[in-house]
């Protein structure tokens, strides 16, 4: 059974959301303090953490940064409505997905179950890839993915990338010399079309960008086209 861990202050709301997810066929333990929420999330065995951002004490923000420092585990904020700082940050700092609250727990569960997808290979047949593989394997220049392993690999140096920043680099890998709309990179990458003024798919795109960036000391890896998204250059 896939394990929840929910990191949320307020007690009533994390048992009745705890019942619900049950209901779908989930396993769910409760954290209701960002210090515990820590501990355990770093403890292991859970396939996605939903984390509320505004708790007294240790706020979910900080729980993120010192989580994205050791591990790679799946998070998704629940923030409040209209609170576009914090989900920006969230985002920076490794978050895969935010929802805001009020949500309704059907598209919670949607959310964390578009997720889960993303934790697997995007899915699309490796004839479309841009550069030869070998089962697993997709092959760009220096670039090299093992879509099993979920590992990245620039010029032989592993990146430690989140889920969303993987699948983001898999798509792009896969799509070669093809411009990708931010609207699709949204429907294939977080398993949603893209929200007015939403800002994750750019969010998550400069923080791959910074991290090929660290590895190949070449800021031009992935470029903007202006007005549409994103493509992958082909020299690398």
């Amino acid at each position: 059974m896939t394990r929840i861990l929910l990191v949320d202050d307020d007690v009533e709301l994390g048992t009745m959301l705890g019942e619900y997810l049950e209901g779908e066929g989930f396993e769910i333990a409760n954290a209701y303090n960002g210090k515990d929420g820590l501990r355990m999330a770093l403890e292991g065995g859970f396939a996605v953490v939903l984390l509320d951002i505004m708790m007294p004490g240790i706020g979910g923000i900080e729980v993120l940064r010192e989580l994205r420092a050791k591990s790679r585990v799946p998070v998704i904020m629940l923030t409040a409505k209209g609170d576009d700082v914090d989900r920006v940050v969230g985002l920076e700092l490794g978050a895969d997905d935010y929802i805001p609250k009020p949500y309704y727990p059907r598209e919670l569960v949607a959310r964390i179950r578009a997720v889960l997808r993303r934790a697997e290979p995007v899915g699309e047949s490796r004839r479309d890839a841009g550069g030869p593989d070998n089962g697993d394997e997709i092959v760009l220049g220096k670039l090299r993915l093992n879509t099993a392993r979920r590992v990245a690999q620039f010029d032989g140096q592993d990146m430690e990338l989140t889920v969303s920043e993987f699948n983001l680099l898999e798509v792009l890998m896969r799509a070669r010399e093809r411009a990708m709309s931010k609207n699709e990179l949204s429907i294939k990458v977080l398993g949603r079309p893209r929200e007015v003024y939403d800002r994750s798919i750019d969010v998550h795109m400069s923080n791959l960008r910074q991290k090929l960036q660290s590895v190949s000391n070449d800021v031009g890896l992935i470029e903007t086209v202006r007005g549409f998204g994103y493509r992958l250059r082909q020299d690398i």
